[in-house]
C-alpha cells in the first residue's frame, strides 16, 4: 500500500443515517405521493433514478424517513446485506438502508466501490433468524483505506474501465446462454416434426393416461392443506420449485405428518410420473425420481400417469416442453384469461403426436445426444460466469492494495 493511503476508521469517514416507514394503515402517507421512497428492492447496485413506491409530505413528516440529496451512497443492511446504490434522484428511504449523510475525505463512487469489495465481511456479521441483518454499528467498525483524492479519482477510473470490460464479456456469456435456449427449442421443433411425418397417431391426454389409477390429477385446494399443517419433516410436498430445467429439483421445504399424507393419498405421486407446474411459469416439466415416490402434490401442480405401452415418460416430458407443440397450444387456449394457468379442461384439449414406441426411443436418443453438448456448453458458460464475478472482486481487492 502507498505510503501517502491512511486507514482510518469509517465513522472518521462517513457519518452514517437511515430512514424509516410511514404507517402503513394511514393512506394519506401514502396516497397520491410524489416523493420517492426507497426499499432494499429499489437498490441496484448502480445509479439508483426511481422507486416502487412514493410518498406524501405528510408521511415523510410522520416518520422518521429523511430526505436524501442525489450521489449519496445507499446500503442495504437487511436481507440482501452490502447492496448498493447511489442515489440520482432526491428522495427517502426506510430503515432498512443506511446512507452516507457526510463524508470527510472521501468521494462517493471510490466508496461505492470501496463497499462493494466489504460485502462478503458486512454478510459474514449478519445476525438474526431467516433474514439475516447488520446494523450502523457493524459499518461503523470498518476500517477505510483513504488515499489522496486525486489518487481516488484514479482508482474509480481504472476500476471502471476493468468493469467495462468484464461485463462486455460477460454480457456476451449471457447472450450465448440465451441462443442456446433458442437451440434447445429447435433440437425439439425438429424432434417432434419428424415424429408428426412418422405415422404418428394425434392422440388426446386421455389416450395416452394409464388406466390403472387416475391418470390426471391437480393438487389439492388451500382449503385441503393449511399452513398449520406445515412441518420441518415428514411427507414431502412438491412445489414448482422442484421443476428444474434439468429435472427434478431437491430441497422440499414443506413436509406433512403421516397421518396428513394418508388423508391426501389421492395427490400422492409414484415413480416415473409427470408433475407439471399449472400457474407461474406455466408448462414446467418433469419426472419423478424413485425416492420421491407417495410425496404429495401442492395446489400449483398437476401429476400425470401414463400408460407406458402407448408413451414413454421422457417423450411425453420433452413434448411437452416444446414450444411448438404444447406450449404454444396452451396459450391458444388461454387466450382472453388474465393469465395462463393450465387445468385439465385445458389439457384434454391439445393435440399430441405420438409414434410407436420404436420411434419414440430414436426421438429421445437423437435430443439427448444434442441437448448433452448444450448442457456442457452451458455449464462452461456457468463456469466463467462464476470466474467472472471472482474476478471483479479481485479488481476491486487489487485497486485498494494498490496494485492497479
Amino acid at each position: 500500500m502507498n505510503s501517502k493511503w491512511e486507514i482510518k476508521k469509517m465513522p472518521e469517514v462517513i457519518e452514517w443515517g437511515s430512514g424509516g416507514t410511514p404507517k402503513a394503515t394511514v393512506k394519506e402517507y401514502y396516497e397520491n405521493g410524489d416523493i420517492p421512497w426507497l426499499i432494499i428492492g429499489d437498490l441496484n447496485n448502480g445509479i439508483v433514478t426511481k422507486s416502487e413506491t412514493k410518498i406524501t409530505k405528510l408521511g415523510l413528516d410522520n416518520s422518521s424517513a429523511k430526505m436524501i440529496p442525489p450521489n449519496t451512497l445507499l446500503v442495504a443492511m437487511y436481507g440482501s446485506i452490502g447492496k448498493l446504490g447511489i442515489t440520482g434522484i432526491e428522495c427517502c428511504t426506510n430503515q432498512a438502508i443506511a446512507f452516507a449523510k457526510k463524508m470527510h475525505g472521501v468521494t462517493t463512487k471510490y466508496m461505492f466501490y470501496y463497499m462493494a469489495m466489504m460485502k462478503s465481511k458486512l454478510i459474514s456479521k449478519g445476525k438474526g433468524g431467516t433474514q439475516k441483518n447488520i446494523s450502523q454499528t457493524v459499518l461503523n467498525s470498518l476500517d477505510v483505506i483513504v488515499p489522496p483524492l486525486e489518487e481516488q479519482h484514479r482508482i474509480v477510473t481504472r476500476i471502471e474501465e476493468l468493469f467495462s470490460q468484464l461485463d462486455s464479456g460477460i454480457e456476451t456469456l449471457k447472450k450465448t446462454k440465451e441462443q442456446l435456449k433458442v437451440y434447445r427449442q429447435a433440437v425439439l421443433k425438429e424432434a417432434f416434426e419428424s415424429a408428426s411425418s412418422s405415422n404418428s397417431k394425434n392422440l388426446t391426454i386421455n389416450d395416452l393416461l394409464t388406466k390403472k389409477k387416475k391418470g390426471m390429477t391437480t393438487g389439492p385446494f388451500g382449503t385441503m392443506l393449511k399452513k398449520h399443517e406445515h412441518q420441518s419433516s415428514g411427507v414431502p410436498v412438491l412445489g414448482i420449485e422442484n421443476i428444474g430445467k434439468d429435472g427434478f429439483v431437491d430441497g422440499n421445504k414443506i413436509f406433512v405428518s403421516e397421518e396428513k399424507a394418508k388423508e391426501l393419498s389421492a395427490f400422492k405421486v409414484d415413480t416415473d410420473d409427470l408433475i407439471i407446474s399449472r400457474s407461474g411459469t406455466v408448462g414446467e416439466i418433469c419426472i419423478v425420481p424413485p425416492h420421491m415416490k407417495n410425496a404429495l402434490l401442492s395446489t400449483n401442480l398437476m401429476r400425470i400417469s401414463l400408460d407406458y405401452d402407448v408413451i414413454r415418460a421422457d417423450y411425453f416430458m420433452y413434448l411437452f416442453k416444446s414450444k411448438g407443440v404444447v406450449i404454444d397450444q396452451v396459450k391458444e387456449l388461454c387466450k382472453g384469461s388474465t393469465r395462463m394457468f393450465l387445468n385439465q379442461t385445458i389439457l384434454k384439449q391439445i393435440i399430441f403426436p405420438v409414434p410407436t414406441l420404436k420411434i419414440q426411443a430414436k426421438i429421445i436418443e437423437t435430443i439427448e445426444s444434442r441437448l448433452s453438448v448444450c448442457d456442457s456448453i452451458e455449464k462452461t458458460i456457468d463456469t466463467a460466469l462464476q470466474e467472472a464475478e471472482a474476478l471483479r472482486q479481485s479488481i476491486l481487492k487489487q485497486a485498494f492494495e494498490g496494485g492497479l
